[in-house]
């Protein structure tokens, strides 16, 4: 902002320097060479009399002596003609004394008693002149003719140091310009890069260098104030919060836990057909402390400001399917874990763990016996350095409108199971986006659902090069292949 800031102010000063600095210039080259002009013209008339005088008394022998004189002073190459137009004589001995030079444009108008002049290149000077053609005349007689040809270094010369002495006063305009644009940009911007700094640090959950509000032009103080009163407010907030799912979890759990061991105590003292609503309320006191749990996981979730880091994703999942290999056999299940090797990819710490173990157990929710639950990975088509899990189950499933539904917390399809929270899937939503990655559901080809976590690769290069799939399977041992369900997608057990 800074640089931009000193590009625009100085921008303008060079705008305004053109427009005065320029036409100045022109109007002092056309000041100055009218004023050479005019004054080689004065010259070249005043010779013109003092020649005609010489001319008419007969002196024309002291003409040569007065024109050499004359390009002396002045620089000049003059010649002489008489009335007739032959040469009388030549500063520069260029042309030879009686040559017939009335045929000439200017020596012909001079002879017929007018005055002539412009600029030319001067052979004899080898540069441009000014030239003057006078007749020296008494009335309408003309007795000789001069032309003096001045040159126009000098004034050249002086119009080119008036365009240096210009161009030094911009440049020191400029520069002082700059100087005063740079402290008056970096006074504007300082508060302006407090309050990026201070907002990144409360983007990240950790502000501790609150922005001053005494520095800049008094919007910016009043926005550093304002800025400090909203993140002030919402530290507290953020604090009280986090308090909140630390102690919550402690002021909760014992409870619960009370609460259920007193009615598993009922159990010996309650007439058997009671059994049956014991069990309910104890289901309920125990689905009550999941979704406490989830509640709480959630808190943490939105508190932290963990960085990400390379896990390695493929340990994690062997780690992940053989815990969950035995679960998954009183289930009559299998895990199978296919896919080629991804290697690390980036995670909050122990988010790979929790997004498996979430929707793992969505997966047994539903999945029927004798089927297959599997754990695939690969690579993002169309997104590089991006990989892709795969939790497949071949159970029910989920309509679109269900799908879209799936990730709202405490949503639950109507057909659900009642043991399930509504909160699984919103963990795993949350564990992806800390991540860098997302999740999505979708309908898998062979009936079930597909959920898809993407996440960002640690090791891009290896996305260039094929990697050999690897197939593992855990869960029955019976030696019976699963067979796949085709029963269709029925409702959202799938949240936890």
């Amino acid at each position: 902002m800074t640089r931009r800031l000193l590009l625009s102010y100085l921008s303008l000063t060079l705008l305004v320097l053109l427009c005065l600095e320029v036409p100045f210039g022109y109007v002092y080259a056309r000041g100055e060479m009218s004023r050479f002009a005019g004054n080689g013209q004065q010259a070249a008339a005043m010779l013109a009399e003092v020649l005609e005088e010489k001319v008419e008394r007969r002196g024309v022998t002291d003409v040569p002596e007065v024109v050499a004189s004359f390009a002396r002073r002045t620089r000049s190459h003059v010649i002489v003609v008489d009335s007739k137009g032959k040469l009388l004589t030549d500063s520069r001995n260029v042309v030879a004394t009686g040559t017939d030079l009335s045929t000439q444009p200017g020596i012909a108008t001079a002879l017929a008693n007018r005055s002539s002049s412009g600029t030319r290149q001067e052979p004899a000077l080898g540069e441009d002149v000014f030239f003057a053609t006078v007749p020296g005349a008494s009335g309408s007689t003309v007795r000789c003719v001069v032309r003096a040809s001045f040159p126009l270094t000098t004034v050249t010369s002086k119009v080119h140091d008036a365009w240096l002495a210009l161009a030094a006063v911009g440049l020191g305009v400029l520069a002082a310009v700059a100087l005063i644009a740079l402290a008056l940009a970096r006074w504007i911007t300082r508060p302006v890069r407090a309050l990026e700094h201070a907002t990144m640090q409360l983007a990240d959950g950790t502000l501790k260098d609150l922005p001053a509000t005494d520095l800049g032009p008094p919007e910016l103080r009043r926005l550093a104030a304002s800025f400090v009163r909203t993140a002030t407010r919402l530290q507290h907030l953020l604090k009280a919060q986090h308090a909140f799912a630390s102690e919550a979890s402690h002021q909760l759990k014992t409870p619960l836990t009370s609460l259920r061991l007193r009615l598993e105590n009922f159990e010996p003292y309650l007439d058997p057909r009671a059994q049956r609503s014991l069990d309910e309320a104890v289901g309920e006191v125990e689905r009550l402390s999941r979704m406490v749990q989830g509640l709480l996981a959630l808190a943490r979730l939105e508190n932290a400001a963990t960085q990400s880091e390379a896990t390695d994703l493929d340990s994690v999942i062997a780690d992940r399917a053989a815990v969950w290999a035995a679960f998954a056999g009183e289930h009559y299940v299998d895990i199978n874990v296919t896919g080629p090797r991804i290697g690390r990819v980036w995670a909050i710490p122990d988010a790979l763990e929790q997004i498996i173990d979430n929707l793992l157990s969505n997966a047994l929710r539903v999945s029927p016996p004798e089927t297959t639950i599997t754990l695939a990975t690969a690579w993002a088509s169309g997104a590089p350095a991006t990989v892709e899990l795969h939790v497949i189950d071949q159970g029910p499933g989920m309509t679109e409108e269900q799908r879209q539904r799936a990730f709202d917390r405490f949503w639950r399809a109507n057909d659900a199971d009642h043991e399930g929270t509504g909160l699984g899937l919103p963990i795993v939503k949350q564990l992806a986006r800390a991540s860098g990655g997302e999740v999505t559901l979708r309908t898998a080809s062979g009936g079930g659902l597909d959920a898809v976590v993407r996440l960002r690769t640690a090791e891009p290069h290896r996305t260039a090069h094929p990697r050999r799939t690897r197939s593992a399977m855990w869960g029955r041992h019976d030696g019976v292949s699963p067979t796949p369900t085709e029963r269709p997608l029925a409702a959202s057990d799938w949240q936890q």
